[in-house]
């Protein structure tokens, strides 16, 4: 359902903000590799917020609504709720409304 995208020539690596990331030693590792590291200013807010949208959403709608025994058994239902509902199902308001694989079918056509 999901397409996966494996260009190891455009690679991003996004981190979060934390000195183990911003030291010029990780930052000469990436450069080395090729890896473009995504970070903008700090205290830029939007930079990352469909993520952070996200993440909300998945807590509200499934995780925080469950007790998982096992890390397989969250593991398992949270692929399970992103592949079978949120991604080919699920409206989102930033898409005008229709799923995120409607979309990647509409913007590959």
């Amino acid at each position: 359902m999901f397409s996966y995208h494996h260009d190891i020539n455009n690679l991003l690596r996004r981190p979060v903000e934390c000195a183990q990331y911003t030291s010029d030693e990780f930052q000469r590792l990436l450069a080395e590799q090729g890896i473009v590291c995504s970070m903008s200013r700090r205290g830029d807010c939007w930079d990352n917020a469909a993520m952070e949208s996200f993440f909300s959403t998945l807590k509200l709608e499934r995780a925080n609504r469950r007790r998982y025994q096992t890390r397989d058994e969250a593991r398992a239902d949270l692929f399970d709720y992103i592949e079978r509902f949120y991604n080919p199902r699920r409206k989102h308001s930033t898409l005008d409304y229709i799923s995120p694989v409607e979309f990647e079918r509409q913007f590959a056509s």
